[in-house]
Formats: structure tokens, sequence, C-alpha cells
């Protein structure tokens, strides 16, 4: 798991950064549309909605934005030509990885996410070439400042959360997906402010990655989350933390 929360820490960090220059907005408004367009434009109806309505209101964005993105999902504004899609391929050291695409070109999209392989020094693969490493799960993340350990733990498996971990400054609460919305409404009835809360695919186990390898891995997790297309990269590399430390100090 380290890996893949020393990228989900790295990739929260930017957000910061892409919500000020409307990078963000643009991927969440891409969401909001798919999720409309799949299951219909009422929340209390549409749970994937009601999630990425949630995940843009944690990043300020407008009320109106939000409203529109919904309209052309439904089809009552033009612009909901957004496709989902999966894309699968290796980094460096023979790390899996997977992109989870919203695109309204995919003609467009598939060589531009290649050539970010390929300069990172790895390469897509074909459909289904690492997808068996991962689990569809229901993750939320809570600092540890705003609630005890065994209380949350209690809360959450009473809930339906299969495990609560540690995550550095921050708890991950697990859930399968179909247990994910009770856990979170659970977490809301009792007033534990969530930092974030997703549907993400974790890896079943993970590959060290050290040295030139480490860097160039994290080198292409960053290109890959900057493209507007991809909406979220997950991968099943850990690099110890001795290695990230030294990579952070540059």
């Amino acid at each position: 798991m380290a890996g893949h929360s020393h990228w989900a820490n790295i990739a929260h960090k930017k957000s910061v950064i892409d919500a000020k220059r409307g990078k963000l907005w643009s991927k969440l408004a891409k969401a909001i549309i798919l999720a409309a367009k799949e299951g219909g434009g009422d929340p209390a109806s549409n749970l994937r909605l009601r999630y990425a309505i949630n995940d843009a209101k944690a990043v300020s964005m407008p009320k109106d934005n939000i409203e529109r993105a919904i309209k052309k999902g439904t089809g009552e504004l033009e612009g909901g030509n957004i496709e989902q899609a999966l894309y699968e391929g290796y980094g460096p050291g023979g790390v899996a990885v997977l992109c989870e695409i919203y695109t309204d070109n995919r003609n467009r999209t598939a060589p531009e996410v290649r050539k970010i392989f390929e300069l990172a020094g790895g390469k897509l693969g074909a459909t289904g070439c690492v997808a068996w490493m991962f689990d569809r799960k229901g993750v939320a993340r809570i600092n540890r400042d705003k609630v005890d350990e065994d209380a949350l733990m209690e809360l959450a498996l009473d809930a339906g959360a299969d495990d609560v971990r540690i995550d550095g400054d921050q708890y991950e609460v697990i859930a399968e997906p179909e247990a994910f919305a009770a856990v979170t409404a659970a977490l809301e009835a009792a007033n534990i402010s969530t930092e974030s809360t997703e549907l993400v695919r974790l890896p079943k186990d993970t590959v060290d990655v050290t040295g030139e390898d480490a860097r160039r891995v994290l080198k292409l997790m960053e290109a890959l989350d900057d493209h507007d297309d991809v909406q979220s990269v997950s991968a099943n590399f850990n690099i110890p933390d001795e290695v990230m430390a030294e990579i952070e100090a540059g």
C-alpha cells in the first residue's frame, strides 16, 4: 500500500494547485457529465453522481459549473459526448499502471497516453494486461486529528468497511464499492469530515522500486495525471521510505 499511498498524497497536494488553474475543475466536470449520462441527473438516486458532486464541492467548484455539467450529461445541454475507457500498461521496473480515461476523442487520447508511457521508459499494453492485479475499492481519507482511531474503527467496521489503515497523518477507511455509500453515510452522520472519498483501484500486491526507477515511476505518474483526459491513475509500486525521503529532498 505504501506506493499507492505515496502517490495519493502527492496527487492530493497537486490537486490544490490544479484547482487554482482550473485543470481539476475540468476533470471533475467530466466525471459529473459521465455519471449523469449513465445514471441520470438526480444525485439522490445516482450514487456515482453524488460522489462526483461531493468531490467538486470539496475543491470549491462553483454551483453553476456543477449544474451545467449535470445538464450536459442528461442531454439538456450540448457537450456531453464523454466516453470512459481504461488504459493499461507497464512503467519502469515492471510497475503495473492503470489509467481511467474520460475523453471525447479516443483517437486523440490513445496516442498521447502511449507517448507519455514511452517517454518514461514504459509501455502501453493490451486490454486486460494488468487490470487483474487490482481490486476496486472505496477509500475515505480522514485526518488523524479529527477522530480517535478506536472510535473510527468501530464505526467504520459496523457500517460495513473492510479495514481502517494509518497512512502518515491520515486514516484510510477501505470498503467494497457496494458498502461504500453506507460507510460514508455513517461518517457523515457522526460528523467526521473526510479529506476525500473516492472509488479507486488498489493493488493486490506491490513491487519495490528504488534508484532511478523510483524517480521515473513518479514522473510517469505525474505526467499521466497532468493529462486532461486522465481521470485517475493507479499503480502497484512501493517506494521504501528512505528512498522516498531522498527523492523528496531532491
